[in-house]
């Protein structure tokens, strides 16, 4: 499964601004909202990139991006992870991962008066196989329902 990355990003502080959740179900607010819209946004901008599946937690995202290759043959061997001296590198996790923030944060400023959203840096994972996409892909379905069990938890 090259080409697939699992990524999680944390919000300032870990603190609950997206939503809450309420008997297992996730009730998201505009912020959370915002910051839905904008990953489903994401192919908008990165025309080879799928964002699915996706979910925002209370003070979390957890989503796969699948990076094709530019003429829809099938998944890149593998998509460059790490930035050249801090500039980006296009079609990259990390130009993806800071269009999306840098986006969620001018339109939270601009529209909600939000100033910071977003921890410093995010955590990827490459994914290796059809099992490990299935295994990952059932965890980001199912977070809502073990959200008391996270270890980010807050009440």
């Amino acid at each position: 499964m090259p080409g697939a990355y699992f990524v999680t990003v944390g919000t300032y502080s870990y603190k609950c601004i997206f939503g809450k959740i309420r008997d297992k179900v996730l009730l998201l607010n505009s912020l959370g909202e915002l910051v839905e819209k904008c990953w489903m946004d994401i192919p908008d901008h990165f025309p080879n990139v799928e964002v699915k599946p996706f979910m925002v937690m209370p003070n979390h995202i957890h989503g796969i991006i699948t990076i094709y290759e530019d003429d829809g043959r099938g998944m890149i061997y593998r998509a460059p992870t790490t930035e050249k001296f801090g500039r980006p590198v296009i079609g990259s996790v990390p130009t993806i991962i800071r269009t999306y923030k840098a986006s969620v944060s001018r339109i939270a400023r601009r529209e909600l008066g939000m100033v910071k959203i977003w921890q410093r840096n995010y955590y990827e994972h490459i994914i290796w196989n059809e099992l490990e996409l299935n295994n990952i892909a059932g965890y980001i379905s199912i977070n809502p329902e073990t959200w008391a069990d996270d270890p980010e938890y807050q009440q």
